[in-house]
């Protein structure tokens, strides 16, 4: 397995996408509805965690393709509230459908992102190989992750009250925090299912 510690081939696709982020982080800012809701957006935290690591472990191509595209969900529904996505709004309006379904793909997004990462590092770590029980493992990272976060909005409702509305987005729907957790499921099982063997590729291009 090559050095994590060589030059990095990919460092011009780091920057561009690092840049559309940082670009997006500033649109997201300016004019956001609600800046209490923009600030709880974990992209920041993501990024630090990602300069951090940086100088030794760098993700393949496929998965920082994903991570920028996650980030991307989450600052857009920073700016607008998960509840008033304007094309979302246009699907409910135009199919007549009970509410806006954006943060349904966030939650989404949640499973699928997180499980593509859990499994490069659970693969190039060494610590399980290509299997079933690796599959197993890392949607149950993805429902615990959902579920930690499920905790994290709840407290954020009881310590800040209504202000935290705009940011849970449960329009009224009693079983969100089910189906927020159940889109977080569905999106794991995509990735380990349905995107296995073009992660496994991106990774030999590291590995190679």
């Amino acid at each position: 397995m090559k050095s994590l510690l060589v030059p990095n081939p990919d460092l011009r696709l780091h920057m561009t996408l690092w840049t559309i982020v940082g670009l997006a982080l500033v649109w997201s800012f300016v004019g956001c509805f609600d800046r209490f809701t923009w600030f709880l957006v974990p992209v920041m935290i993501g990024t630090a965690i990602l300069l951090m690591i940086y100088p030794t472990f760098r993700f393949s191509r496929l998965v920082c393709w994903f991570l920028a595209a996650h980030a991307i969900v989450l600052i857009v529904g920073g700016h607008y509230t998960y509840a008033e996505v304007p094309l979302f709004n246009w699907v409910r309006d135009t199919w007549h459908l009970a509410r806006n379904y954006y943060d349904r793909m966030g939650h989404f997004m949640q499973g699928f992102v997180p499980a593509l990462i859990s499994r490069e590092v659970l693969i190039r770590r060494g610590v399980l190989k290509r299997g079933p029980w690796l599959n197993f493992l890392v949607v149950c990272i993805c429902l615990a992750f959902s579920a930690a976060y499920e905790l994290f909005e709840w407290q954020a409702a009881v310590w800040t009250g209504t202000k935290a509305d705009a940011f849970l987005g449960t329009q009224g729907d009693p079983w969100d925090t089910q189906w927020d957790m159940a889109m977080a499921l569905v999106g794991a099982l995509t990735a380990v299912k349905a995107f296995s063997k073009a992660h496994d590729s991106s990774m030999d291009l590291i590995e190679s």
